[in-house]
């Protein structure tokens, strides 16, 4: 059975409030499709910074996997995580757990690591009923739209992400880093760029500063590209912020964000940066068998808050070399 339409006429239809949409009827081996059309989805991403793809009927995990392998040969193995992951198969994993009932903010998916994804791609096999959408947003628009003096403050001095591992609260740091070998993840942090601290009960502090606004490698925009406003305090429940700064103290908390420099970040300009993603945000609901591919740097994504199951995987690709993409601040440790 031949395929329905060659690369070179896939084409996006475009509507407001909506990521671009690929509808296509694929035959039943739809990792051949994603082979095939490998390089034509791919360019697809980079005109419109994400693409759904519906109509390919993902069923399982197995089908899965082989249609993300296709389109990502080389991916990412997650490290510096700020949850938990299952992993399927090499490199494709589940959603980062985080509690169903609450919203996982706009973010770029590693935006505190050296080497980011480039591409991050999104299989659905069992969609909710209610909410659960991976929205999205443009990072150049949401760049455009925020405060002259706020940016050029973000583009001076960057952005400072502070973490605490323990056996408590958050993921431990044999999760994030992969190994519990302490010399392992010293070395780690050191290659990367990350300030760390082993704490007299056994937890590990780290400080990693990094750029807040980067310039894509492909298209030179400049872009919105960074985890300041997911990762921050002011983002967590109340009850649980105020439970967890009573117990740990401020400077214990599993992240937090800051200035690059090293000052606290208001609520006020939390409040802004979320109401700006909000702005700019485009969502579809997820239905079983279908397909995101998302370009990390140019493209931010949410996680809508839902009720009922959902199985969403997870894959990453085309890692970034950060220093290659901003010019200022350096990255750092602090």
């Amino acid at each position: 059975m031949p395929y329905p339409m060659p690369a070179s006429l896939l084409e996006a239809d475009l509507h407001p409030g909506k990521p671009p949409i690929l509808h296509t009827v694929t035959p039943d081996d739809a990792p051949a499709w994603a082979a095939e059309h490998h390089h034509a989805l791919r360019t697809l991403v980079t005109e419109h910074g994400a693409l759904l793809i519906r109509g390919l009927h993902l069923r399982d995990a197995e089908q899965a996997g082989a249609v993300l392998h296709h389109l990502a040969p080389a991916p990412m193995t997650d490290r510096e995580a700020f949850a938990s992951r299952q992993t399927y198969t090499p490199g494709v994993y589940s959603s980062s757990a985080w509690p169903p009932n609450q919203q996982m903010c706009m973010h770029h998916e590693l935006s505190y690591a050296l080497r980011p994804p480039g591409l991050m791609l999104f299989a659905c096999l069992t969609a909710t009923t209610a909410g659960g959408a991976t929205a999205i947003a443009d990072a150049s628009t949401v760049l455009q739209a925020l405060p002259t003096e706020l940016v050029r403050r973000f583009e001076q001095e960057g952005w400072l992400l502070t973490r605490t591992y323990n056996d408590e609260i958050g993921i431990s740091y044999a999760e994030a880093f992969g190994t519990d070998d302490r010399t392992a993840i010293e070395d780690y942090c050191r290659t990367h760029a990350i300030d760390f601290a082993w704490q007299s009960d056994g937890s590990l502090s780290t400080r990693q500063r990094r750029p807040a606004v980067t310039a894509h490698p492909v298209t030179g925009r400049r872009c919105w590209f960074n985890q300041i406003a997911f990762l921050n305090e002011w983002t967590i429940e109340p009850e649980i912020r105020e439970y967890l700064i009573d117990i740990h103290g401020p400077d214990q908390l599993p992240f937090n964000t800051r200035f690059g420099e090293g000052d606290p970040i208001g609520e006020d300009i939390i409040r802004l940066l979320s109401d700006t993603y909000t702005a700019h945000t485009t969502r579809e609901p997820w239905q079983p068998g279908d397909l995101m591919l998302v370009d990390n740097l140019r493209t931010a994504h949410s996680r809508e808050a839902y009720e009922g199951p959902r199985e969403v995987l997870v894959a990453m690709a085309e890692p970034l070399h950060l220093t290659d993409c901003t010019p200022t601040p350096e990255v750092s440790p602090r």
